[in-house]
């Protein structure tokens, strides 16, 4: 073989090499488009912090809305969910979205399993935790925002022993979504998650507001698959006020 030959071939394996990289933008492009396994896939290959964290949270999406909920593939998945978030805290302690993320994955874990037995499980002080910590390191994270303030509307929904132990109260919860909103006002997961919740945060003028806040949502051009998702949560909860 010769000089000129060898030097050729290993021309062509570099650029395959090239070919096959794949990066963090890739991945995210994946999980735009919905492909949720492929940009974890994608992601956790990458082995830094925002690849873990990303994968992480397409795992989380995946496993929530696309499997069984209580069968072995949401259970496996959910647990990757819950490592590949740890890993992404191990890789920088200081990346506000692997706090998050972490939080988002223990979430879709705790709704899976049920309020009761996460709650006597201890995972919404967990929960808790992780959020602080991402809204420590950004306050301008507004999806941490917006989870803490689910967190607290939930946990004070569940009654007086809950809110005593975790000190999770309504008041809390507006605030936190109130600041979500105005981080992003044009957010359908933030309008949704709030509107959702605002009858029982606001007993006097909730109802008025919230049908408000899901007509906007409705409205609102779709940016991406999981985008998609809450869209049709929006829909479905719009025609259940209608209806009802």
């Amino acid at each position: 073989m010769t000089a000129f030959r060898c030097a050729a071939l290993g021309g062509l394996v570099l650029l395959a090499a090239d070919a096959g990289a794949q990066s963090l933008e890739d991945a995210r492009s994946a999980y735009v488009e919905g492909r949720f396994l492929e940009a974890a896939e994608i992601a956790e290959a990458l082995e830094t912090s925002d690849g873990y964290a990303l994968a992480a949270g397409s795992l989380a999406i995946h496993a929530h809305y696309f499997t069984s909920g209580d069968g072995d593939e949401w259970e496996e998945m959910v647990d990757r969910a819950i490592s590949m978030s740890e890993e992404a805290i191990r890789a920088d302690s200081t990346n506000a979205e692997a706090h998050y993320q972490a939080a988002h994955a223990v979430g879709r874990y705790a709704q899976g399993i049920g309020a009761f037995t996460a709650l006597r499980q201890g995972l919404a002080g967990r929960i808790r935790e992780r959020l602080d910590a991402a809204i420590r390191l950004d306050p301008y994270l507004w999806e941490a925002r917006l989870a803490l303030g689910g967190w607290h509307a939930d946990i004070a929904a569940e009654g007086f022993i809950a809110r005593r132990m975790y000190g999770g109260n309504r008041p809390a919860a507006v605030v936190l979504f109130e600041q979500a909103l105005q981080l992003a006002p044009e957010s359908r997961v933030v309008l949704y998650e709030y509107a959702i919740r605002l009858p029982d945060l606001d007993e006097e003028n909730g109802e008025e507001r919230a049908r408000e806040m899901l007509d906007t949502a409705a409205r609102l051009p779709i940016v991406d698959a999981y985008d998609g998702i809450i869209q049709e949560l929006v829909l479905e909860a719009v025609a259940d006020r209608e209806s009802g």
